[in-house]
């Protein structure tokens, strides 16, 4: 593929003297710092504050809801569970099953009936609801629309909730910028999905870790092992497009393969932790069970950041395997599972997250167990910077990890190394050509083929 081409091929990889020389370094960080009366000294960095338990009353903030499937109707639900005086005013969906759907849900759930002429579906309907009156916009559509639709919602002036992840390539990746450094010139507040950063326990944890409870880090490692999420065969009567965009989930240019859509969850808590993304990504990857898409079963990423701390993770979705969501930070006098425990170098808990009655923290990935669901979290952390001036924006942070999980895939998609700077360089976009609003129901007119990295070479002996 000419883009994946364009990343270079012999960069240097990782010699052995800075191997060596990382290993060296991440061993001697105690010693070095240590203060004058013995004790380690470790870099600290500022504690995040946990949002209200509930947003501030204030006038009617009005809502409307972009990408009517499961996720999208639910995150309607939480934005109305975040707060007084909140109304979902609106909704769009290319499909009219999918919208009227949702719409039923929101209306036996909350007694909500968004009226007819506030409906829209079809490629352009995300630009009917921006005429509205509208203050916020709920956008939870495949991944691959995000960038323009988001564009499109900060040129109107409204306020934003972004479903992650906010692209599926760098050419997306780069419009996410732009449009956060408008929101931010507009005084918009945009908030992501990203809910771990919204959980209290996992905000304890942080600033337990950031405190220097941990030591300096040192590395860091994630899991997300899990079965399949689903899929859709087409139908007789479904065009390529439509097909497609219903099994959305399977296909790297509406999603970017689950390493973006999915495991972007994990990425984002160990970058948070550390401080810092990754410049260098080496990885491997590949595909055994997936009946529909072209995208890959699991992946295995090797992640460098700019001070030289090795992240490696691993995803999979495949039934029928060990499951294991998990990730650790390693630091020079403990680790951390991020999410409620910090531990000593010998494995003993020194603390715990103290949490409410009735929690239980042993699964990371359930959002409806802590003292507030961290779904509903976030939509109270946007509705509280709207009403108090205290002006937030995510996307800038989210969509680094965004780019991180890109440069994963494209090293176990191509084989090569991947530099961040050069993949950006690269021009890459997934998808048909043109403005997502002008896409039809017909063919898509792009090869859908499932990567193979590297060369076959026959080699005689």
């Amino acid at each position: 593929m000419e883009d994946k081409d364009k990343i270079k091929e012999e960069s240097g990889g990782f010699s052995r003297r800075a191997f060596v020389g990382s290993v060296a370094l991440a061993g001697a960080l105690a010693a070095c710092t240590a203060s004058e009366n013995g004790a380690p000294a470790v870099h600290t960095r500022p504690s995040v504050e946990p949002g209200p338990e509930t947003a501030p009353d204030g006038p009617l903030l009005r809502a409307g809801l972009i990408g009517c499937g499961g996720r999208g109707t639910g995150a309607a639900l939480n934005f109305l569970d975040s707060g007084p005086n909140l109304e979902l005013a609106a909704m769009a969906d290319l499909f009219e099953d999918r919208l009227e759907m949702s719409r039923q849900r929101i209306k036996k759930e909350k007694d909500v009936d968004v009226d007819d002429s506030m409906c829209f579906t079809g490629f352009d309907a995300y630009r009917k609801m921006m005429e509205t009156d509208v203050d916020v916009i709920i956008h939870a559509t495949p991944p691959h629309f995000r960038p323009e639709h988001f564009a499109a919602a900060v040129d109107a002036r409204k306020h934003v909730f972004m479903e992650k992840p906010l692209a599926v390539d760098p050419a997306g990746y780069l419009s996410i910028i732009e449009s956060s450094e408008k929101a931010d010139a507009l005084d918009l507040n945009v908030v992501t999905g990203t809910q771990f950063r919204h959980w209290k326990s996992y905000i304890e944890t942080f600033n337990k870790v950031a405190e220097g409870a941990i030591g300096d880090i040192v590395s860091a490692r994630g899991y997300s092992l899990r079965g399949q999420l689903w899929f859709r065969e087409p139908r007789p009567e479904w065009s390529e497009m439509e097909s497609m965009i219903r099994d959305w989930v399977n296909w790297n240019w509406l999603s970017g393969d689950h390493i973006v859509e999915q495991h972007i969850h994990g990425l984002d808590v160990m970058f948070w932790f550390i401080g810092e993304h990754p410049v260098k990504a080496v990885a491997t990857g590949g595909r055994a069970r997936r009946v529909t898409g072209d995208q890959f079963d699991f992946f295995a990423v090797d992640y460098e950041t700019p001070n030289g701390i090795h992240v490696n993770t691993t995803c999979r979705q495949i039934d029928g395997c060990t499951n294991n969501i998990s990730r650790w930070i390693m630091g020079t006098q403990g680790y951390t599972d991020c999410q409620h425990q910090i531990f000593d170098l010998d494995g003993n808990v020194i603390w715990k997250y103290n949490a409410p009655a009735g929690s239980d923290l042993n699964d990371g990935e359930d959002y409806s167990r802590d003292d507030k669901p961290a779904i509903v979290q976030e939509h109270t952390d946007l509705v509280t910077a709207i009403r108090t001036g205290n002006r937030v924006n995510w996307a800038p942070v989210t969509g680094e990890s965004t780019l991180a999980a890109i440069m994963g895939r494209e090293s176990a998609y191509s084989g090569q190394e991947v530099i961040k700077d050069e993949l950006l360089n690269s021009g890459m976009r997934l998808g048909p050509s043109g403005p997502t609003s002008e896409y039809d129901l017909g063919d898509v007119g792009i090869e859908a083929e499932v990567p193979v990295p590297g060369v076959q070479e026959k080699k005689s002996r």
